[in-house]
């Protein structure tokens, strides 16, 4: 029933409604036969104020109490009844909706109980008769409805502003929250391809020098430092990864098409054999954001290949064409990779996630001997 509005906002209807009392109860001496009873009617009105904002539903009873006292003493209309304005201003703006309608309905009520009030004042102080009054009372009535009117279309106007900024609000608060998850998400996606891809060429790099280091110390030196070179790389990303986590403003720096030598030599470090087939090359400026899908996709698709391959050499095409780039990595599989399609795990999903962010296409081919991952993403040379 009550509204948190503060202690200064409070104090300034409190004040409001002092200065209200003051002047109105001592201005209608002159326009009564019972100035007593004056300040009565002015103190309910100016109580009336008082609570506006901070009870909408308690300032309209007492609105309404202050007026039907008014009736029952016979008094003319008096200043003080202008506080009814207020009342039903802040009954549509910060009222309820059963107190908002309550106002409303007040508009037509007040307006019918001024109009036959003051036919009845007009009988008793018009020696014109009963048409004389009746004009009198129809002409106040219509100005009374629409101050009434007036008022609470001030207030609904005000109540539908501040609608409107909350649902703004609102939805920055949404926007905000889903570009959080957004960003945690594309972290997560870039964290699993750092990670999984240094892993598994760090193990198939340890595996082979175990083996070869024994006929050949010099083998084992070399892999360790290929380890040593990955491993200081992965790092380096997961630091920037988790500096983006601390700080969102901050965008690290991200691999391009220019890298995919560097991952190709990298993958041929580890023991792996590549066939390669770049034909047509980009013939313009390639968008970051596809250059990253691209390189992200032959990552993983790369590293599936070294985890789950049989040692055989495995194909990787690129087609530039002028409106979208064509990719497809095929691997023989060996006994552990025998998974069904059904069954993706977080690499298979995170390329297709990474392809559908730059408005492309992922296709998984896993026959019983081969997989295939075939991806198309589209963009224009600039």
């Amino acid at each position: 029933m009550f509204r948190s509005i503060g202690k200064v906002r409070l104090g300034i209807d409190i004040a409001i409604a002092i200065v209200f009392f003051a002047v109105s109860a001592r201005s209608q001496f002159y326009f009564t036969d019972s100035p007593a009873l004056v300040p009565l009617i002015a103190g309910i009105m100016a109580a009336a104020l008082a609570v506006r904002r901070l009870s909408p539903a308690l300032s309209l009873a007492i609105a309404w109490l202050g007026a039907i006292v008014q009736m029952a003493l016979l008094l003319a209309p008096l200043p003080s009844n202008l506080a009814v304005l207020g009342v039903l201003y802040v009954t549509a703006a910060y009222g309820s909706r059963l107190v908002l309608w309550l106002g409303a309905a007040s508009v037509v009520v007040g307006s019918v109980t001024v109009a036959g009030y003051l036919f009845i004042i007009g009988i008793s102080t018009t020696n014109g008769g009963l048409a004389t009054a009746a004009t009198e009372a129809s002409v106040t009535t219509i100005a009374v409805l629409l101050g009434f009117a007036l008022a609470w279309t001030a207030g609904a106007l005000v109540r539908t502003m501040f609608r409107a900024r909350e649902i703004q609000d609102a939805k920055r608060i949404a926007d905000a929250v889903a570009q959080a998850e957004q960003e945690r998400a594309r972290i997560a996606r870039d964290m699993h391809d750092v990670v999984a891809h240094s892993l598994a060429v760090v193990v198939a790099q340890a595996n082979g020098a175990r083996y070869a280091g024994r006929a050949d110390p010099q083998i084992a030196l070399d892999t360790l430092g290929t380890i040593s070179q990955t491993a200081g790389s992965a790092l380096a990303d997961v630091r920037v990864l988790l500096a983006q986590l601390r700080h969102r403003e901050a965008e690290g720096p991200q691999p391009s098409i220019a890298d995919i030598d560097a991952l190709f030599a990298q993958i041929r470090r580890a023991g792996m054999d590549l066939t390669i087939d770049i034909d047509p090359a980009p013939l313009g400026d390639v968008p970051a954001a596809v250059q990253l899908a691209v390189y992200r996709i032959l990552q993983e698709a790369l590293t599936n290949g070294l985890r789950h391959g049989d040692g055989e050499p495995v194909a990787v095409s690129l087609a530039w064409f002028p409106r979208s780039v064509r990719l497809a990595v095929s691997n023989p599989v060996g006994g552990s990779a025998r998974q069904p399609a059904s069954e993706p795990g977080h690499g298979i999903i995170g390329m297709r996630e990474r392809a559908s962010l730059v408005g492309g296409s992922l296709d998984i081919d896993h026959s019983a001997d081969r997989f295939t991952v075939r991806a198309e993403i589209p963009w224009e040379a600039r």
